[in-house]
């Protein structure tokens, strides 16, 4: 069954290409768990995990299961592309050098006195639509805002985060987004990361020249094991810092307000600090914004007693994980103040979300502020379109409407 570990991204499995399967995938995956925890997909060519402790214990075994490969689609044969390398596609002792580099500014207490001007960035977003009593949660707040703030953390100038959002979202789409061929995605995603390369190593040569407070500065002038970073890695961390830092927040802060939407009580349920936080960890759990993550076997071996083999593709999907009942109690419905909340939305092991502390912040201080601004919310479409990606989970819109 082997099957290239330097393959392009792992399609969708049949079972979710309506949209509605993917905009609630979770009956499918407790059939999973019940029936096939570990299946092998012959159309998709790699293995399917979908119990908690089996993904816990690939995430946990990287020299076993590896991330070594590229971080989006390969360059094809015709194009000078250039494949990013970063910490998600290298294994330890490599992988913990490079984190090392930006491992610092992301720890809970470095980003912590972000929040006032998350706070603020809020209030202007929320600023330009308080009149119109409605908004697009995606569009209005969740999509700038943390592209805001990791922009401002990179260095990219203000005027250039538009044109960073859109390359961030075609590297991340799906290939069976509805009005192109998977073919057409691919090139697209080519033409993206070219793009970005092009723009970030003019803005390298600016920070070797003009040294400033960002981490731009930060990246290139670090040293790992005595020398600086290459460019192919340079390059590979600061896209991994502006996809990654904006993706999963969006869908976290978008996802938040789809479930307190649906409790009996509103967003009265975690209107106070402590009931917000533990209430953004039981989103994390119950509406993950990352569904899966792949890996690839470095050797024959066994999971639960099937046969795999050195080549094949594993994805392991901590979105049934985070709702296997031999985990969390009642884990289909959405309990606000769950705790404790072993959860796997960030991943687990050595490739944790550099970013969740980060992530977190901004969509406390988010939603938060939204609640102080307004009284009353509530959601006011009922045919939501998914996100079009294969391992991400959210909507593209989420109109709300609101009293202050």
């Amino acid at each position: 069954m082997a099957t290239s570990g330097q393959a392009g991204p792992v399609a969708q499995p049949n079972a979710l290409s309506t949209r509605e399967a993917r905009l609630n995938p979770f009956p499918w995956y407790q059939e999973m768990r019940e029936e096939t925890p570990i299946r092998y997909d012959k159309d998709r060519k790699c293995w399917d995990v979908f119990r908690y402790d089996d993904v816990y214990n690939v995430l946990h075994d990287p020299q076993t299961f590896s991330s070594e490969r590229p971080l989006t689609a390969q360059a094809n044969d015709e194009a000078d592309g250039m494949v990013f390398e970063t910490m998600l596609n290298t294994d330890p002792p490599r992988h913990d050098e490079l984190r090392k580099v930006v491992d610092d500014p992301f720890k809970p207490g470095a980003v912590k006195h972000l929040a006032p001007h998350i706070r603020d960035i809020t209030n202007e977003y929320i600023d330009a639509v308080v009149d119109d009593n409605e908004m697009d949660i995606v569009a209005d707040l969740a999509t700038p805002l943390p592209v805001t703030v990791i922009a401002e953390l990179i260095g990219v100038p203000s005027e250039d985060r538009e044109q960073f959002k859109q390359w961030s979202d075609t590297i991340v789409e799906g290939p069976e987004a509805a009005t192109v061929s998977a073919e057409t995605v691919k090139e697209e995603q080519l033409q993206a990361q070219t793009e970005m390369a092009t723009y970030f190593t003019e803005l390298i040569e600016q920070r070797r020249a003009e040294p400033r407070d960002d981490l731009i500065s930060d990246v290139i002038h670090a040293e790992v094991e005595g020398s600086t970073l290459s460019e192919g890695e340079t390059l590979g961390f600061l896209a991994l810092l502006l996809i990654a830092g904006n993706i999963t927040t969006t869908n976290l802060i978008t996802n938040a307000i789809r479930c307190f939407a649906d409790l009996s009580d509103g967003i009265e349920s975690v209107r106070d600090v402590a009931s917000l936080e533990l209430a953004v960890e039981e989103v994390l759990r119950y509406q993950s914004p990352i569904q899966a993550v792949s890996r690839v076997a470095t050797i024959d071996t066994q999971l639960d007693g099937h046969d795999i083999e050195a080549g094949d593709r594993i994805v392991v999907w901590n979105g049934s994980a985070n709702h296997d009942s031999d985990q969390f109690d009642d884990p289909d419905t959405f309990v606000p103040d769950r705790s404790p909340n072993q959860h796997l939305a960030f991943g687990s092991g050595v490739h944790f979300c550099l970013g969740a502390h980060l992530a977190r912040l901004e969509a406390r201080v988010a939603l938060s502020t939204l609640f102080d601004r307004f009284e009353t919310m509530h959601v006011s479409e009922t045919k939501l379109q998914p996100v079009e990606s294969t391992f991400l989970y959210g909507v593209q819109r989420l109109p709300v409407q609101f009293s202050t």
